[in-house]
């Protein structure tokens, strides 16, 4: 049987939310990021003063931008400092990741109420499988995509942009073809004309390291990637990606809409607002270290999960990154536990340079109803066991020596 996928993008979302709590803001350039310190501030008249891009000063990232906001080259990911410098009119809004989870339940609720074949892929996109959906077959999924829009729409007040073909690679395709609030459908016979004058980069999977080897070698479009040899291909990239390549550029995909999956890791990190050093400003990224760590477990402890792995990531004032992983005899999920265990992986790091970003994660998860009582406890032995042993290890980390605080 045919599929017909259709994915679901919502438009500018974290900015879109926003935009419902200051609708004075609509049109206007507007950068989500930063911390809560900078929240809008009411005054005696009842209206809101707003900070301004412009007198951003720190480390932060853009977490995402209104679309007058992107005009000015203002995109997620990007230093708040280099975004300020393209627009220092821009508003300037704290994340508020609570609200942002709120409305993502909310348009997902929506969707199902219209099509129950979903694939959650994130906190603002989704798959969804149209094709056993009534009328699909006279339309191309239209009036689907339309109901789904205006489902959306009346749920939340938002906005989201939508694409619908025979399959998943070609639909995350389409649904960015015609944002904001598009519904873009293809079909087999439209990828030479929509989809191979786009850059090889539009094809998820693409990343930045493999466009740039493509483009080292004169393929720059998707249609490029297409009209190469097979062959060559596969000399250049090697037999398993060298042959995706060649289908996913002929927009072939096979892959189904997937309605329920685990997670394979939950993860905690934080960037500095200025680069720490493991010695000098031990007492500050001890804190962080031990705050991190307890966030971890609780973020286990209420998705239902124990883990296995326990590792950490560092970037430091070069942007080279480090990670290191343990993997332990039994699950946890305690604070304490993965606090030590994190502290293992960082002492087998060099900490001479100084720090821009500190992360904990926890892979290797099972569901705690699965899991046999008693199995964290014998982790926790194991754990204390080693840790003893590393302590007395030349070299290690200043910062993980303090004296553990974490609450349970």
């Amino acid at each position: 049987m045919p599929r017909l996928i259709a994915h679901l993008d919502m438009d500018a979302f974290y900015a879109s939310v926003e935009l419902l709590r200051y609708p004075e803001l609509r049109g206007l350039a507007v950068v989500i990021g930063g911390g809560r310190d900078r929240q809008p501030h009411l005054l005696p008249d009842g209206t809101r003063k707003f900070f301004a891009l412009r007198d951003y000063i720190g480390r932060g990232v853009v977490t995402t931008s209104t679309y007058e906001a992107r005009k000015f080259g203002v995109f997620s990911a990007m230093g708040m400092m280099k975004s300020a410098a393209l627009a220092p009119d821009a508003i300037l809004l704290p994340v508020d990741f609570e609200e942002y989870r709120k409305y993502s339940r909310l348009f997902k609720a929506a969707v199902r109420s219209v099509a129950p074949i979903v694939e959650d892929r994130g906190i603002d996109e989704i798959y969804i499988d149209l094709s056993e959906t009534p009328g699909v077959d006279h339309d191309g999924g239209r009036a689907a995509g339309l109901r789904l829009k205006a489902a959306v729409r009346e749920a939340t007040g938002l906005s989201c942009s939508i694409g619908i073909t025979p399959n998943k690679l070609l639909s995350k395709i389409a649904s960015e073809l015609d944002k904001p609030d598009g519904l873009t459908l293809l079909t087999e016979a439209d990828i030479p004309e929509r989809i191979w004058p786009l850059a090889a980069r539009k094809v998820n999977g693409i990343g930045p390291k493999a466009a740039a080897k493509l483009a080292g070698l004169g393929i720059h479009t998707i249609g490029d990637v297409a009209a190469a040899d097979p062959a060559f291909l596969v000399a250049q990239f090697g037999r398993s990606f060298g042959a995706w390549l060649h289908e996913a550029s002929h927009g072939r995909d096979d892959r189904p809409v997937v309605t329920s999956s685990e997670p394979k890791s939950i993860s905690r990190e934080t960037t500095f607002d200025r680069d720490l050093h493991a010695v000098r400003d031990r007492a500050e990224l001890g804190a962080i270290f031990t705050e991190l760590c307890t966030q971890l477990g609780g973020d286990l402890a209420r998705k239902g999960y124990a883990a296995k792995t326990i590792g950490i990531k560092l970037r430091f004032d070069d942007f080279r990154i480090a990670t290191r992983d343990l993997t332990l005899p039994a699950h946890t999920l305690d604070g304490r536990e993965i606090r030590k265990v994190a502290g293992l992986c960082l002492k087998r790091v060099d900490l001479t340079r100084r720090l821009r970003l500190l992360g904990v994660r926890a892979s290797g998860l099972e569901k705690l109803s699965e899991l046999v009582a008693g199995v964290p406890a014998t982790s926790r032995s194991k754990a204390r066991e080693a840790s003893q042993t590393e302590r007395a290890s030349p070299g290690l980390p200043l910062f993980d020596a303090a004296p553990e605080q974490t609450p349970r």
